[in-house]
């Protein structure tokens, strides 16, 4: 109790001056007025007093007169003292001092004086006051206070109840049932009951209870009645336990508790007559009861509905229909009414929410106004409160609307005036409202109404001091619309109109809330209420009611339907509705046709659980066997295209979903924005298009529309507008091109990890389609302005966002035909000048003002040395042009015009159509017909202007800085090679922009070598592909194929296009009879070989990638070959050579990979039915005659030999090519100096998919292996051990005895051995030609430009004389870092400066022609061969040699015997093995028959090939140093030891083919 302390000072000084100061003290503790806390404090002080008293500190006499005189500072201070006296008593008693006690005895006798008696007997124990002598025994005082007790409390006074004496409750009766309309108050009745009372001896409570009962009867007098009781009521207790009688007496069964008991109950709580808590435990049921029954009806609720998506039994049927008979029987017995509930609806009527809200919150969410008449009177006051805002701002314009009258009662709710006045009690009601809100649908509106007004006002109101506010009021408006609107909307029946309502709401929302509250609404809201429950398995059992009878035949009552079912539940429906269509893609087509009856919000409801659906984290988006995408998936988005298109559905949200998706690094769903462009736009993108449409797709837009796509796109205006408009709103459009584009590499480097190669090729495939096509969307439907400023330029795109050349460029593309255009148009404006000339002029001047920019930022994108070989200006040429740019379509504007004209012809003829259809129809087909021509002649108008640009630019496209080859390289690498696998379009370009190149006689373009490049190494390409990627480089290949087929089939062509272009420049170099330097040109003849050579690599190119095994390289092959078809083969073997490896794929694949089969197949008919057009080799390139008195050396491997796993594929053609090279070599060798440079054909290959070896480095190659075959034939035979020697003669034998053995087979095979011995004579024939060629010093090599070159490099030009080619040898993989590093060498030497490949290639492909080699005249020539070669061993051993060429011979020699050592062990257990099979294998007819190397032959050749680069690099190096400063005396005797090589030459050919054969 003590808060108080006194200070120690006064207690020691207590007669000085502690006396004084405590009096002070008391005196202003009186004085203060705290609200009843000063008496605290006076007794906090009184009781420190006298505790320092009790405990002996204080004297009694000296603190009792202390005391004495402070009972004059106030009235009560002796109760107070009283009070501290009897906390003393209380510490004391219960102390064992007893000194303390008697301190505190005394000190209370010393204080009698002044303390009544009468107050310490209230206040003490009886034991103290007998203590103090204040009663004599404390014992009978305490059996005296019983005693009052129970006669005070516990006696009944006796009153006259009613059935006593009646008179006077008859009088009471009549005196309170009066009519009260007069002056009659109820203080005037109080008076009158109060006699009555008196003078009949009334009972008080029976009074009050007759008053309740009237008040009852007359419930309407509430006033009168309520002040009566007010006025009569003693307790509010008394009053509670006779409404609980009351209350109490209706609780039996079947009994019905009145509404009038519920209103004057409400009415006295209203008025805190009663306390809800006192009169809440009267009431039945109790919260126990009510809570049970809720869970029960929940329950019940999940039954009914899993009952309604389960199949019944119909045992089980009969079963559930007696239990249903049973609970109808105990629901017959009527249980009480819920008083609780009656009480809260009287509540709500008068408007009391206070105590209404109480009573909710006792029961568990929405149980109340789950009862309708609770949530209508709850509708009522939300209706009342709310109307004054409504008045203001809710009413739309031209309602009138009925005005409401507000309540009496003042305590009710007040009407809100403002959006924030909202907050105070209107949301909370709604929030107890809940899904029942559906029971009052003009409530619905109003607020819904409500909320249109607030946004508006939030959109427009941007004041700051209001901002949280309105922040606030939306996220209640939101609440709202989740927890009432959109549940009371599921419990409505189908009302349409409100869904339209409710849309105008919503669709002020951003979609992200809108889609959030969908979320809520299908996934949360349904499970917790009774009724959604219900409701849904209904729904659900509706909708699969429907779906089951769905056709396209009953699309428009099924689709009335299902409108119908989704105004009330549409995520429910359509939930349903999608999980069909993943099951039954055929399904969609009919769905979409049927939801033409949806309301808007519907709609948008539809495009949130499509994009739900396809978010699904439990659905695996592959199949699976991981190869291809889930057919749910696709039917999805098939559904979005078709569905987004036909209806106004916001696309913002799904687009946003493929963006979150591309930014997660996922590309699956690029499927659903390639639907639904392809939809929206009528942009398809097929590599499956015919050439009728890729031609009608290089014209303008109208001509795309008509003649580019499959289907004919019609009406996409509308909804290609709606999709740009979505993109530009959400600035969606560049972030998605950026991000394909990205993705793409992602594809493959970042999500293809652990995925199988297929699905990421088509992944792959997929993110390029999808990215071509939003390109092409962007470029078409975009503003001028809007693409401008949208797409950055180039060098940002590549650098900054780092986004691929080609798909930057793509994506610029139309921003400079935009920009150019324009230029032009300012320019054309500027000056008005319609000559022709002048509009060239100005054309031209708006590109370079256009294009100058992009020529310096395209330096950046790659190294300072790329710009060596190919100038800024060509390279942006080439990215910014398109094929509408290079030439007009004329057949296919004219095809799509005979169209029209059909048209019009057949709507004339028809008598159907009504006359207004068909003036229509003629009139569209007219304007088409308008529209394309006028297209075409503009088109027309731009190419001339862009020839005419092209004709200016091309003199500075190209430097000489470098080779010919080195531009080459870098602009099949740069340009051609990544742009014509971009697109279908792309890849016709490429093949267009080169044979443009090469008619616009472009200065330092080889054409041949380009072609040479492209056709000489497709391998690399072909395997680098994805599927698409090969459709589009077949195409390529076929366009490229095209233009040298017409050059190559017609002498007048050739000559006309080609003959005297730089492009097609040889160089010829003289015998020294003339002295200089001529340029000359490649004559048709020659073409028509080189044409050869290349199908002849494109054969070969095909056979290795089939033999693979590889799934990748076969179905790439079979596709690039299955373009080319119309142009390739043409030649007959090569022909059957493919038809024979084709069919092995064929029965290879026909169980193992049924695709590889399909497309094997599909090209085996197709090339089967090209037959007839193929011609034999000889009529396809003249062929040359070999002498008969030739002694060629046997065959070695044929192309790919050195390494590559297929490359054995013509041994005996490429061995044959040889042996004529050799017979040529020979002749010429009596005559004729050798140039090294010319001694073998230039190999043109790929090191990798994009690019090209340059030539110089072919040229390079070759002198690199001509000197390595002479190094080595010098070597091999004085090196060769005899156990070697022994083993070569004992091999060669079997060889013989093998051949003879097959050739007799192969002769009683062969269906045509008449036309094989006509190719050996024609073989003959053609080595006496080549060998009259080579004497007559005819051209055989195409070179660069004439450059003036130093004196010592023509003499050497005039003495170099043409060596013929041999066949090409693939170099072997395991050497390619060695000679690399031996190139390198090289080049820091001088070189013959006119070393271009392609006249050496010219030659080269004489070769195939020499296939069939007639076995017998290797026996013939062996007795020579072994002269030959016993004359130059002879002359090798009698030459000198440097110390450091004797070491590196030793070094080859051993390498060499090892090798063949191994080969001949190899070779004889293979035969021991096979028998005979190795000899077939040797002997096959064409480039296609044979069966792959086994790996220790590739082993063995493999290593041979290492050996021989090596020497050849060495040899290379010394020939290429001195090669300018020789005299002609040196010359000469290295023409002695040149043909001294050739005999080795041979011999070590013939011994290295016997061992692989």
């Amino acid at each position: 109790m003590a808060t108080l302390i006194l200070p120690g000072e006064w207690i020691k000084n207590w007669e000085k001056s502690g006396k004084h100061e405590f009096v002070q003290l008391c005196k202003e503790l009186t004085e203060k007025t705290d609200h009843g806390n000063e008496t605290k404090d006076i007794q906090a002080a009184l009781y420190e007093v006298c505790s320092q008293v009790v405990q002996g500190n204080l004297k009694i006499d000296l603190v009792s007169a202390v005391l004495g005189e402070m009972m004059e500072l106030r009235d009560d201070l002796p109760s107070i003292l009283a009070d501290v006296f009897c906390i003393l008593d209380l510490e004391t008693g219960a102390l064992e001092e007893k000194n303390k006690r008697d301190h505190y005895t005394h000190l209370v006798g010393a204080c009698l004086s002044f303390v009544p008696e009468a107050i310490l007997k209230e206040r003490l124990d009886p034991e103290t006051l007998e203590s103090l002598g204040l009663i004599k025994q404390a014992h009978q005082f305490n059996q005296k206070i019983v005693k009052i007790k129970t006669k005070l409390f516990y006696k009944q006074q006796k009153f006259n109840l009613l059935r006593e004496e009646n008179e006077g409750y008859a009088k009471l009766i009549t005196e309170l049932g009066q009519d009260l309309s007069g002056n009659i108050t109820s203080n005037l009745v109080l008076e009158s009951i109060k006699s009555l009372i008196g003078c009949f001896n009334l009972d008080p409570n029976r009074v009050l209870d007759i008053i309740l009962e009237v008040y009852e009867s007359r419930s309407e007098q509430d006033e009168f009645f309520l002040s009566l009781i007010k006025s009569y009521m003693c307790e509010p207790i008394t009053l509670c336990h006779i409404l609980g009688f009351k209350f109490k007496f209706y609780q039996e069964p079947n009994e019905e508790t009145p509404k009038s008991l519920y209103h004057i109950a409400a009415a006295l709580l209203n008025h805190k007559l009663i306390e809800l808590e006192d009169l809440y435990v009267h009431l039945m049921p109790v919260d126990a009861t009510i809570v049970e029954e809720h869970k029960r009806e929940i329950s019940e609720a999940k039954q009914i509905a899993r009952k309604l998506v389960t199949v019944v039994l119909p045992s089980e049927k009969s079963e559930d229909k007696e239990k249903e008979k049973e609970k109808e029987e105990e629901k017959n017995e009527k249980p009480p009414d819920n008083q609780k509930l009656g009480l809260l609806e009287a509540l709500l009527r008068i408007g009391d929410w206070h105590h209404a809200q109480s009573i909710m919150d006792q029961m568990p969410s929405f149980y109340a106004t789950s009862h309708k008449a609770i949530a209508l009177a709850l509708c009522q006051l939300v209706h009342l409160t709310m109307e004054p805002l409504y008045r203001r701002a809710g009413v739309p314009k031209g309602a009138k609307g009925c005005a409401l009258q507000p309540l009496q009662n003042k305590r009710a709710p007040q009407p809100t005036e403002s959006f924030e006045d909202l907050r105070k009690n209107t949301f909370s009601m709604l929030c107890y409202l809940g899904p029942h809100l559906s029971h009052d649908p003009i409530l619905f509106a109003k607020i819904v109404r409500l909320g249109k007004s607030f946004m508006k006002e939030y959109q427009t109101d941007s004041r700051p001091e209001v901002k949280d506010k309105m922040e606030i009021l939306l996220s209640c408006f939101l609440s709202i619309a989740d927890q009432v609107l959109l549940p009371s909307l599921s419990l409505m029946e189908c009302n349409a109109c409100m869904s339209e309502e409710l849309w105008g709401l919503f669709k002020l929302f951003p979609y992200q809330h809108r889609y959030r509250l969908y979320g809520q609404w299908k996934n949360e809201t349904y499970s917790g209420h009774p009724l959604l429950v219900k409701v849904k398995a209904q729904t659900v059992e509706r909708a699969r009611y429907i779906m089951k009878r769905l056709t396209k035949e009953n699309i428009k009552q099924s689709g009335r339907q299902i409108g119908k079912l989704s105004h009330s539940n549409p995520t429910i429906l359509f939930d349903y509705m999608l999980s069909q269509i993943q099951w039954y893609d055929n399904l969609i087509v009919p769905v979409v046709d049927s939801l033409k009856y949806l309301t808007s919000l519907n709609y948008d409801v539809l495009a949130y659980c499509i994009i739900e659906a396809l978010a699904n984290p439990e659905k695996e988006k592959m199949k699976h066997d991981d190869t291809t995408l889930s057919l749910w998936l696709q039917s999805l988005a098939s559904l979005c295209g078709a569905v987004f298109r036909k209806y106004p559905i916001e696309l913002a949200g799904l687009l946003q979903y493929v963006t979150n998706q591309l930014k997660a690094g996922k590309s699956f769903d690029l499927l659903i924005l390639k639907e639904v462009v392809q939809k929206m736009a009528g942009i398809e993108i097929t590599d499956e298009m015919t050439s009728e449409q890729l031609e009608a797709m290089t014209g303008g837009e109208q001509l795309k529309a008509e003649g580019g796509y499959f289907g004919q796109i019609r009406n996409t205006k509308k909804s290609s507008q709606r999709l740009k408009d979505a993109l530009l709103d959400h600035e969606l459009a560049l972030p998605l091109c950026l991000l394909m584009a990205q993705q793409r590499n992602g594809v493959v480097f970042l999500e293809g990890g652990e995925k199988h190669l297929k699905l990421v090729g088509h992944l792959y495939d997929q993110c390029h389609d999808t990215l071509v096509q939003f390109g092409g969307f962007l470029a078409s439907n975009l503003s001028t302005e809007d693409y401008i400023k949208r797409v950055p330029s180039i060098d940002v795109l590549c650098n900054q966002f780092h986004t691929p050349h080609d798909a930057a460029f793509f994506l610029s593309r139309p921003m400079y035909a935009h920009q150019i255009l324009s230029k032009y148009e300012e320019l054309k404006k500027a000056e008005k000048g319609n000559r022709q000339q002048q509009k060239v002029t100005k054309y031209v001047a708006a590109c370079e003002q256009v294009m100058t920019p992009v020529h310096e930022a395209v330096m950046s994108l790659h190294p300072a040395r790329v710009w060596d070989d190919l100038r800024p200006q060509f390279y942006a040429t080439f990215w910014s042009l398109t094929m509408y740019d290079l030439a007009v379509p004329h057949a296919a504007y004219e095809r799509e015009v005979n169209k029209l004209k059909a048209q019009i012809k057949a709507i004339e003829e028809n008598s159907e159509i009504p006359l207004n259809k068909k003036k229509k129809e003629k009139e569209r087909c007219t304007a088409l017909q308008e529209k394309l021509q006028e297209e075409e002649k503009k088109q027309m108008e731009h190419v001339q202007r862009v020839l005419h640009r092209l004709k200016l630019e091309k003199d500075s496209w190209l430097l000489t800085k470098s080779t010919k080859n080195e531009t080459i390289t870098k602009f099949l690498q740069l340009c051609l090679f990544p742009r014509c696998i971009f697109s279908s379009i792309d890849a016709v370009y490429c093949a267009r922009f080169v044979e443009l190149v090469h008619q616009q006689k472009t200065p330092n373009f080889c054409t041949l070598l380009c072609y040479d490049r492209v056709f000489s190494a497709i391998i690399y390409t072909v395997a680098s592909c994805t599927e698409n990627e090969s459709h589009r480089y077949g195409r390529f290949l076929c366009c490229m194929l095209e233009t040298v087929t017409r050059w190559h089939s017609n002498r007048a062509v050739y000559e006309k296009e080609c003959a005297n272009y730089p492009g097609f420049l040889t160089i010829f170099r003289a015998t020294g009879f003339d002295g200089g330097n001529k340029a000359d040109q490649l004559d048709y003849e020659n073409f028509r070989h080189v044409v050869h050579k290349w199908h002849y690599m494109l054969t070969k190119a095909s056979v290795h990638c089939l033999e693979t095994g590889d799934y990748t390289h076969i179905r790439n092959i079979l596709i690039v070959l299955t373009k080319i078809l119309p142009c390739y083969p043409k030649v007959l073997n090569l022909g059957q050579a493919l038809e024979a490896r084709v069919h092995k794929i064929c029965l290879e694949e026909k169980d193992k990979r049924p695709d590889l089969y399909a497309l094997a197949m599909g090209y085996s008919g197709r090339l089967k039915s090209q037959k007839v057009h193929m011609v034999p080799e000889n009529e396809f390139h003249h062929k040359d005659q070999p002498a008969r008195s030739a002694t060629p050396s046997s065959q070695q491997n044929g192309p790919g030999s050195a390494g590559k796993p297929a490359a054995n594929t013509s041994k005996t053609e490429e061995g044959g090519f040889e042996d004529g090279d050799r017979v040529k070599d020979k002749s010429q060798g009596t005559t004729k100096p050798v140039n090294k440079a010319n001694s073998t054909a230039a190999k043109v290959t790929t090191s990798n998919g994009n690019g090209a070896l340059n030539s110089t480095k072919a040229v390079k190659d070759d002198k690199e292996k001509s000197g390595k075959e002479k190094k080595e034939k010098k070597e091999k035979t004085p090196g060769s051990t005899p156990e070697t020697k022994a083993e070569n003669r004992r091999e060669k034998q079997r060889d013989e005895r093998a051949g003879k053995e097959e050739r007799l087979l192969r002769e009683g095979k062969e269906k045509t051995p008449k036309a094989d011995r006509e190719k050996v004579k024609l073989d003959e024939k053609s080595g006496k030609d080549d060998k009259a060629k080579a004497g007559n010093g005819e051209p055989v090599e195409p070179a660069r430009d004439a450059v003036k070159e130093s004196k010592n490099k023509e003499k050497g030009d005039r003495n170099a004389a043409i060596a013929t080619l041999k066949s090409p040898n693939p170099r072997s993989d395991s050497a390619e870092s060695e000679r690399d590093h031996k190139r390198r060498k090289l080049d820091s030497h001088s070189s013959p400066s006119h070393s271009s490949s392609v006249k050496d290639s010219s030659n080269e492909l004489k070769d195939p022609a020499t296939k069939h080699i007639n076995f017998n005249s290797v026996a013939r020539s062996k007795s020579r061969e072994r002269e030959v070669e016993k004359k130059d061993t002879e002359s090798v051993q009698g030459r000198s040699k440097e110390k450091k060429e004797e070491k590196e011979r030793k070094e080859r020699k051993r390498d060499h015997a090892v090798n063949d050592r191994e080969a001949s062990q190899e070779s004889k257990r293979r035969k021991d093995e096979n028998g005979t099979n190795s000899s077939k294998n040797s002997q096959s007819t064409s480039p296609s028959c044979d069966s792959p190397l086994t790996p220790e032959k590739e082993k063995t050749k493999r290593s041979k090939s290492s050996s021989k680069e090596k020497a050849e690099s060495a040899k290379a190096e010394r020939t290429s140093s001195g090669g300018k400063k020789e005299s002609r005396h040196d010359k000469s005797e290295k023409k002695e030891k040149r043909d001294s090589a050739g005999g080795k030459e041979e011999k070590k050919h013939h011994k290295s083919s016997d061992k692989h054969r």
